[in-house]
């Protein structure tokens, strides 16, 4: 049930909290936050807005048009788990102070255009997403960079290079490359961490699917979150990682949703699921069709495919995310879609209740902003939709082991976030329908990443490249 300031207010005196911490995300996905008194926060601070200096924030405005808003969204509301003083969280929406329209560069509000715009075209009045961010715990990281050096370096008491390790005494259990998935203590050695983890989510009103091992060896992990309506999931899936990266930290371990941080292993993907819904029916079921999907499903998932290599501008959005993207390591890189196929970029999985049957687009990694990816899959899929965009075909094989002349014409994720970047910004016209992705965003956000990203990695010498052209 939907909550209001009054709700938010009595919550603050019944908890007796002391202060209130208010969240909003920035165009690239990091989450920033300020903190006031409690008794400084009231009713009026829901109409009103919180003042910020948006020229501090990366991707938001110039200094001399820093003043900006945050609105507090009372759905949002919890208590943090992590705060001595007890604390009040709320995510905000940004709003310019002088036009008190949403500002056109938060990432949140493009998330709720896109599903007026959905509701709009009479497809669907609801859409829901599951997303699956995989990520790593580790005991120890260091890493740094300057003009002279470069290096990291990552160590995980699971991890298969510590089977030699002095640990007076190293009992073994280590796992083997590739083969975290499933394992049983004592291998697993931090399932009573994910247990945490997943009471803390619980305890702030994100409902969990499951938590296990994943494939990694040196610790990756994985909590399925029960889906949601699209802003919600965003919320929810920011709230996720806040809370995984805080309960390790907690614990003296560190996580990371990093996509590819352990060389020679898989990398972490976030599978996202998507289903869209009219007047309480699932539109994407049709028990006679391909892996029981409805026509309406293959259009969209024409969208996405036709769509993918710009989706991948903010799907898979790091330099590091096209480390994962590799054959090899399971990685979703084959643009076709198929039925209980893990090898393609977009399966269907088998779930026999017409609940439940959804379009999982695989090739997206959790350094994504949600509210951005989310957006443009459903921008990606109307458009599939409104112009019956047919997929290839489905693709039952494993992609991985086909010969040479039946992979011919299966189209591949892009290689690098240069490409990646390169077709969001050839293809984007999409995203501009019912003004939910504004040009200026769309600019800035791949100005950042070019310059910020692309260029820092490209301008930098690799540690790998000593060992292979020192001697030339």
């Amino acid at each position: 049930m939907a909550k209001t300031p009054q709700d938010v207010i009595s919550m603050i005196k019944d908890r007796e909290a002391k202060f209130v911490d208010i969240k909003f995300i920035d165009v690239l996905g990091m989450w920033h936050h300020f903190t006031l008194p409690a008794h400084r926060f009231d009713e009026d601070s829901f109409s009103d807005g919180l003042p910020f200096d948006g020229s501090s924030v990366r991707g938001f405005q110039t200094i001399d048009e820093s003043d900006m808003l945050l609105v507090p969204d009372p759905d949002t509301v919890m208590m943090d788990p992590f705060t001595e003083m007890p604390t009040i969280s709320l995510v905000a929406d940004v709003q310019d102070p002088i036009t008190r329209q949403q500002y056109p560069r938060d990432p949140r509000s493009i998330t709720k255009k896109a599903e007026a715009y959905l509701q709009s075209t009479g497809i669907a009045d609801t859409v829901y997403f599951g997303p699956e961010a995989e990520f790593y715990v580790f005991n120890d990281i260091r890493y740094g960079t300057g003009p002279n050096a470069g290096f990291y370096y990552i160590d995980s008491d699971e991890a298969a290079w510590n089977t030699g390790r002095d640990e007076k005494p190293n009992l073994g259990y280590k796992m083997r490359t590739k083969e975290g998935y499933f394992p049983t203590p004592p291998a697993d050695t931090i399932a009573d961490l994910r247990s945490e983890m997943v009471m803390t989510l619980l305890e702030a009103g994100i409902e969990v699917d499951v938590h296990h091992h994943e494939v990694g060896n040196a610790g990756q992990c994985e909590i399925g979150l029960k889906f949601d309506t699209i802003v919600r999931m965003a919320d929810k899936l920011m709230t996720h990682k806040y809370i995984v990266k805080n309960t390790a930290a907690q614990n003296g371990f560190t996580a990371t949703f990093m996509p590819k941080p352990v060389f020679q292993d898989n990398g972490s993907g976030m599978h996202t699921s998507c289903s869209m819904w009219k007047g309480g029916t699932n539109i994407f079921f049709d028990e006679k069709g391909y892996g029981q999907l409805s026509e309406t499903a293959v259009y969209y998932i024409g969208g996405i495919l036709r769509h993918a290599p710009a989706l991948l501008g903010f799907g898979a959005s790091s330099t590091n995310s096209y480390r994962r993207l590799v054959p090899g390591y399971e990685a979703p890189i084959n643009l076709v879609y198929s039925a209980r196929n893990r090898s393609a970029a977009i399966r269907i999985p088998m779930a026999g209740s017409p609940k439940s049957k959804r379009v999982e687009f695989r090739a997206p990694d959790p350094s994504a902003n949600p509210y951005l990816l989310f957006s443009a899959m459903v921008m990606a899929g109307i458009d599939g939709i409104q112009n019956k965009i047919q997929p290839p075909d489905p693709v039952d094989k494993d992609i991985y082991e086909l010969a040479p002349e039946e992979k011919h014409g299966i189209a591949q994720t892009p290689g690098t976030l240069t490409e990646s970047l390169d077709a969001l910004e050839a293809d984007h016209e999409f995203l501009l329908k019912g003004d939910v992705f504004p040009e200026t965003l769309i600019e800035t956000y791949i100005d950042l990443k070019r310059v910020r990203e692309v260029e820092g990695v490209a301008l930098r010498p690799h540690p790998y490249e000593f060992a292979l052209y020192y001697d030339c």
